[in-house]
This record gives C-alpha cells, structure tokens and sequence, in this order.
C-alpha cells in the first residue's frame, strides 16, 4: 500500500511538471530535495499509471537522459482535484440557462458574477501595499483551486513602480472557459476592478495553447 509520504511526493512531482512543462529526474530530484533513486522510482510508477511521458535528449557521448511531462491523463488527474466536478455542474448548469434565457442574458449575468467576485476580493485585500495585495490575490486563487503565483518584475530609472507577474499555472474552471470563452474576458476586468490603482495586462493564456495563464500588473502611478 503505497504511504502518505510517497503519494505526495508524486503530487509535487505531478505539480512541477504542471508548472515548469518538462523535467529531467535530476532537475526534480533538486527542485523537491529527494534522491535521485526515490525520484526515478517514483515516475517509474507514475509512467506506469500512464500520468507522465518521456522523450529521450542525448547530452554528449552518454546514455540519453528522459524529459518528463504531464501525459493528458495527468493534467486531467490534476483538473480533478481541484475541482473539475464543480466546473461541469457549472457547465451543464451554463447550457441549461442559456437554452432558457439565450446566450446574450448569460453573458450579462456572468458578468455580474464576475462583478461580485472582484468586490469580495477587494474585501480581501483592504488598501495595503501593491505587493501585499497582490500576495493576498494570490493566495485568495490558490485556496479557489488555481495554481497561482506571482514574481516581481525589475524596473529601472529613478521612479521606479511596482511590477508584478502573476501566474496561474492551471485553470480551475477549465471546462467552463471551453464552452465560455468569454469568461477569461470578465477574468481580466475582474483583476482590473481588484486593482484600481494599476494597469492588468494578459501575457500568458492557456486557451491560446500556452501552459500557464499570466497576467502583468503595474502601478499606474
């Protein structure tokens, strides 16, 4: 039976996978602080429940080295764990309304969904420093399912502002941005409205193709 211990060191493995899209068993071993033998055990098992893949680089005269990724059923592992039941309840619910009232009438109440969501996050976040709301978004999204992160960015020239990256390495309503594009729209007004003081760009979006959705943000002043 396998133990705690290894099952959730699987999941970091399953997760940096998710967010760094490919990994050597050495890179993994260092990024988790594992052994290189426990590392290659583990996605020795996890190839085996067909949750990662492999294709072999060769680096100089010796034995090719594997680069691992998530397979599809690995992402849709991950998708499930954070709650991809509730996004296809939100889905079928989304069709039934829109068979109901037509498409138009769902888009205006999504929107103010997304209205409500942004006025409970500035609830969040009060009136602190750019980088401590920013910290608190991230981690208000994390609680929500998203794989969210953020970095500084540097600026230069005597008046510098405040510069942030903010990442979500998975999309957690997935299933609903499929059918509902449009939702990654409202997504970004919402970030906008959470934000007054900045501007919020989109750099990175999984709909696109891209493994990570991102998003720029910049005091304005």
């Amino acid at each position: 039976m396998e133990t705690s211990h290894q099952s959730s060191t699987k999941q970091d493995i399953l997760k940096y996978l998710l967010k760094e899209v490919h990994a050597t068993a050495l890179q993994l071993a260092e990024a988790l602080k594992v052994s290189p033998q426990a590392i290659r055990r583990h996605l020795k098992d996890l190839e085996g429940e067909e949750l990662i893949v492999y294709s072999s680089e060769q680096t100089g005269m010796g034995r090719p080295q594997h680069i691992y990724q998530l397979s599809g059923k690995g992402k849709e592992r991950l998708r499930r764990e954070v709650g991809d039941s509730y996004s296809k309840f939100t889905v079928s619910l989304l069709d039934t309304l829109t068979e109901t009232v037509g498409r138009d009438q769902v888009s205006s109440i999504l929107q103010k969904q997304w209205e409500r969501k942004a006025q409970e996050y500035r609830q969040h976040l009060g009136k602190g420093s750019l980088h401590t709301r920013v910290a608190t978004l991230v981690e208000l999204r994390k609680a929500e399912g998203f794989m969210a992160e953020y970095h500084s960015v540097e600026t230069s020239g005597s008046q510098t502002k405040d510069k942030f990256i903010f990442l979500e390495h998975n999309c957690a309503i997935s299933n609903v941005v499929e059918s509902f594009p449009s939702v990654c729209g409202h997504e970004l007004e919402m970030f906008a409205a959470v934000l007054p003081d900045c501007t919020v760009e989109r750099t990175h979006w999984i709909i696109n193709g891209e493994h990570r959705c991102g998003y720029l943000i910049e005091a304005s002043k």
